[in-house]
């Protein structure tokens, strides 16, 4: 099946063609993301009511560049995937609204996509997800651990109790007085520190898989109060923040994994590109005896690409919603055959 993706949930206005399933899971055909970081910067921050009215003037060029890369017309799709939430529900509508007017003209099945499902069939693209599996998926507005058992049957098991990874990467680059967006910057200082770090204080959890972020960002705002950081004490502190985060998640999520039975690790979302992150998962996950499979770089953060790599799953096994298939800001994530997880 060739199947178009479109992905509006927050500030990118995404559209992907990819094809499948096969052996080798989905291949994308072509891929378009049109970003919005520029826009919220003066902001410091996303706004919501910016974000939905680019989406508007953005959607149709970036759905037209999609079918325009992939050298495909109309009357070669065969479905249309969207996401549904959650996410800014401003943003959310339009995309929406634009699958579903194309599915009306083209007489093509729709199916609605949830944008953590978007993130873990991101690593659907060129390999078969290693079901069943144990999802990190670790992003800017989620920190989720999800049991895969097969398609469309999720169980969340853990999730962050205050700031999600990538917003608390955000903030500790605002209180390190980086430009937005801070998290990539953050990232990039902190693999620029020439000694290895000490992480900053983790939070603890017993007998949960959930995480918290907060604590370690109130360390960092209390070392950095009313001081003028030098170059190197600025890139120390963002590696030691890195440090705190990173540990956080691989440790955690490698000791899920062996208490469900030695499942694969999956590491999705936009956070899945830290090298950092990425490096610990590997180490622990390999003295644990388990295996870790990620999502390529360019699909981790919001991408139409994992949107319609999930479609092509839930239209090959589920198939087609209806006429009435609406978003929601807080769309919980179900499976697809009834009531899933909260």
């Amino acid at each position: 099946m060739l199947i178009l993706g479109i992905e509006t949930s927050c500030d990118e206005t995404a559209a992907a063609l990819a094809r499948g399933p096969g052996e080798d899971g989905v291949e994308v055909v072509s891929s378009v993301v049109a970003s919005q970081d520029e826009l919220h910067a003066r902001f410091g921050g996303i706004v919501p009511e910016v974000a939905s009215r680019r989406h508007i003037e953005m959607i149709v060029p970036v759905v037209r560049e999609a079918m325009v890369r992939a050298s495909a017309s109309w009357d070669d799709l065969e479905g249309v995937a969207v996401t549904t939430g959650p996410g800014l529900i401003g943003s959310l509508v339009v995309g929406l609204s634009a699958g579903k007017a194309i599915a009306k003209a083209r007489r093509l099945p729709l199916t609605g996509v949830h944008h953590l499902e978007g993130h873990i069939y991101s690593a659907a693209i060129g390999q078969p997800l290693p079901l069943p599996l144990l999802a990190l998926i670790a992003s800017g507005g989620h920190s989720h651990l999800v049991l895969v058992r097969e398609h469309g049957r999720y169980q969340v098991l853990g999730r962050t109790r205050d700031d999600a990874p990538g917003e608390a990467f955000e903030k500790a680059g605002r209180l390190l007085g980086l430009p937005y967006p801070g998290g990539p910057r953050l990232a990039a200082l902190a693999d620029s520190c020439p000694r290895p770090a000490e992480p900053l204080p983790q939070a603890r959890m017993a007998k949960s898989w959930d995480f918290s972020f907060s604590g370690v960002k109130t360390d960092l705002a209390r070392r950095v109060r009313g001081r003028q950081l030098g170059d190197d004490e600025r890139a120390s502190l963002a590696a030691a923040f890195q440090e705190s985060v990173a540990r956080a998640l691989a440790e955690k999520t490698v000791r899920a994994a062996e208490a469900m039975g030695g499942l694969p690790i999956l590491l999705v979302g936009g956070v899945a590109r830290n090298r950092r992150l990425r490096a610990l998962m590997d180490e622990r996950a390999s003295s644990a005896g388990l295996r870790v499979s990620a999502a390529a770089p360019e699909y981790c953060t919001d991408n139409g690409a994992m949107i319609a790599a999930a479609g092509v799953y839930r239209l090959h096994l589920r198939g087609a919603e209806t006429a009435e298939l609406d978003c929601a800001a807080n769309l919980p994530l179900r499976d697809w055959d009834g009531p899933g997880s909260p």
